[in-house]
């Protein structure tokens, strides 16, 4: 089991990014599915929960003076916490200080100094995910964001990166409609509108759409 003390930035990004600095497009979209649908869950629970815990009282902020620390970060209080304590308040607990975490980045060059589409990617989610004040200009940001990554992915990569542009403007369209992620209603205690009640019996929610793999 890692080392609480001895875990690294680096530890979190291998972990999280595993196909390396070249990565084979179909391996690379499998591994987006398997992050989405939870194949981490179980090696997030044995490895990283107290890892999380501690991202969260504060133990690793000093992460954030670096492009790849604060990546880091945004992983352990965006991603993680939704495994670590699935099925509760807690799991979006974390939501507004990933989000800080990602706007300052954008304004410092952390963001711009990432060297890949994918860090950037999960760099940039904290717009999306967080539910607050500013959630339609974030969702906004993260739509020029997604943009500009299609751009800039390899063209061997393109066609991923074009359904990635699609997810926060699903995000947008349910904020849009609902004013929340109508899905986190029950988890966190809230009473769901008739519309929302529809809507959740659905089951199609951005978070949970399929990739199309044949690439």
């Amino acid at each position: 089991m890692t080392n609480q003390s001895d875990v690294t930035p680096d530890e979190i990004l291998e972990f999280w990014f595993p196909d390396g600095p070249n990565p084979e497009p179909k391996r690379h979209m499998e591994l987006w599915m398997w992050r989405m649908r939870g194949g981490a869950n179980k090696e997030i629970l044995k490895k990283y929960t107290k890892v999380t815990e501690r991202a969260a009282s504060g133990e690793y902020d000093d992460w954030s003076k670096s492009a790849l620390g604060r990546l880091a970060l945004i992983v352990l209080l965006d991603q993680f916490p939704r495994t670590v304590w699935a099925g509760t308040p807690k799991a979006f607990s974390q939501d507004p200080k990933a989000l800080a975490l990602c706007l300052e980045g954008l304004e410092n060059g952390h963001f711009d100094a990432l060297e890949n589409v994918w860090y950037k990617s999960v760099f940039k989610l904290p717009l999306e995910h967080c539910e607050c004040a500013q959630h339609m200009s974030n969702l906004d940001r993260a739509i020029e964001i997604a943009d500009k990554i299609v751009e800039e992915a390899p063209e061997h990569l393109k066609d991923g990166y074009k359904f990635g542009a699609g997810q926060p403007r699903k995000h947008r369209a349910v904020i849009a409609r609902f004013g929340r992620h109508a899905h986190r209603n029950e988890v966190l205690g809230r009473k769901s509108t008739a519309e929302e009640l529809e809507y959740i019996a659905k089951g199609e929610f951005p978070h949970e759409v399929d990739i199309n793999l044949d690439i």
